[in-house]
């Protein structure tokens, strides 16, 4: 019986499960982005998501260097430490947390396993311009009142009139 056990085994001994954690972890710390099965993604982000938070918040270097030298008896990859302390740290400086996301992909062919993203949250360009396009505001298909439309229209005429009459100016000034 499994009572009161928190995390999922995945079918595997527990040295082989700490080296499959570590390896998906340093794969997604250096790519930022992994495809991999729903119940590996979950466990991963519950490993992950710890080692990113040791990142934040170092004001001396005898801090920092203790965080990387604990990151680093956990991951075992030199390379990613130095990736996440660098380059993710700064992105994920005023996030409070939930660094990583979980995009579902539908079913595996071979085993009808579910398929899954996990990706660092701060590095999906696509997702980031989806979210900067939705909060410049929403545009709806009403219809304006004549009197709003007649003085959105006139504003940018004068707008230009005075430009022109700016430019005149400082050409005036050139010639003289």
């Amino acid at each position: 019986m499994r009572h009161r056990k928190k995390f999922n085994h995945l079918g595997r001994t527990s040295a082989h499960r700490k080296a499959m954690l570590a390896n998906m972890a340093s794969s997604l710390i250096l790519h930022k982005r992994i495809k991999t099965t729903v119940a590996k993604a979950k466990a991963l982000r519950i490993y992950v998501e710890p080692l990113i938070t040791k990142t934040k918040g170092l004001s001396t270097i005898e801090e920092k260097t203790h965080a990387q030298r604990t990151v680093f008896a956990i991951l075992k990859d030199k390379y990613a430490v130095k990736e996440l302390f660098t380059e993710v740290a700064g992105k994920v400086a005023d996030r409070p947390g939930g660094y990583t996301r979980i995009l579902k992909l539908g079913n595996r062919l071979g085993d009808n396993a579910e398929m899954c993203y996990i990706e660092l949250v701060d590095f999906n360009e696509n997702m980031l311009e989806t979210k900067k396009a939705s909060a410049k505001g929403k545009r709806t298909r009403r219809g304006r009142s004549k009197a709003t439309a007649t003085a959105v229209t006139e504003a940018p005429a004068q707008e230009t009139a005075s430009s022109e009459q700016a430019s005149e100016s400082t050409d005036a000034e050139t010639k003289e």
